[in-house]
């Protein structure tokens, strides 16, 4: 039975920001290949899972919960990609790497709304994102497959901001964004927009 979540049981953090927890699931350790889930707002688009994290876990835990709720997979959490801070819908999403390594015949979101799950190429994968989810398509510029992808992108990245570790508490000069990452110094470079820009830390994100 799928547990009801209410708003309590969500946590912000201290600038009232929904902290959430997501991952992106890969096949193997090339990053080459990407499963996507059904929107539960509209069947033909596809998202990556996640969720806001709860008050009895930690982001980790909550990225694992949310593949296994959403896609129906377990597997090895891997490195953090990033912190994606979305100022419209005012969240902040920690994103995991994680290795897929079961996949269930049925799960929670499969039984009780017909949620569905699906094996993309990285390259379609960022396709499908990009059209409808174009921040849940930056995700996978962090991935090791992305090196060998085109770097055209089908979103104009000016809307989006790079931050690098340690987080830098300047204020960007560049143009306005809706939506902005920090990603740790060890993954892959992305074609963000470099400008600086700082609200959170990793640290107190991840713990806290």
């Amino acid at each position: 039975m799928v547990k009801e979540k209410s708003k309590s049981d969500r946590r912000v953090d201290h600038d009232g920001y929904k902290k959430r927890a997501s991952a992106v699931c890969v096949r193997n350790e090339f990053e080459n290949e990407v499963l996507l889930i059904s929107s539960s707002k509209n069947k033909t688009n596809w998202v990556i899972p996640g969720g806001g994290i709860e008050d009895n876990e930690n982001a980790e835990d909550a990225a694992e919960r949310e593949v296994y709720e959403e896609a129906g997979v377990k597997g090895r959490l891997g490195r953090l990609l990033g912190v994606f801070e979305n100022k419209e819908k005012m969240h902040r999403t920690a994103v995991y790497l994680l290795i897929v390594d079961k996949e269930l015949d049925e799960w929670e979101e499969n039984t009780k709304n017909g949620r569905l799950r699906k094996w993309f190429s990285l390259c379609d994968a960022k396709y499908e994102l990009e059209r409808h989810k174009p921040f849940q398509g930056c995700y996978l510029n962090l991935l090791k497959g992305y090196e060998t992808l085109s770097k055209t992108s089908y979103i104009n990245y000016n809307h989006f901001n790079s931050l690098t570790l340690p987080f830098n508490t300047q204020k960007s000069t560049g143009t306005d964004s809706s939506i902005s990452s920090s990603s740790s110094p060890t993954s892959t470079s992305s074609s963000f927009n470099s400008s600086p820009v700082s609200t959170l830390s990793i640290t107190n994100f991840i713990n806290n």
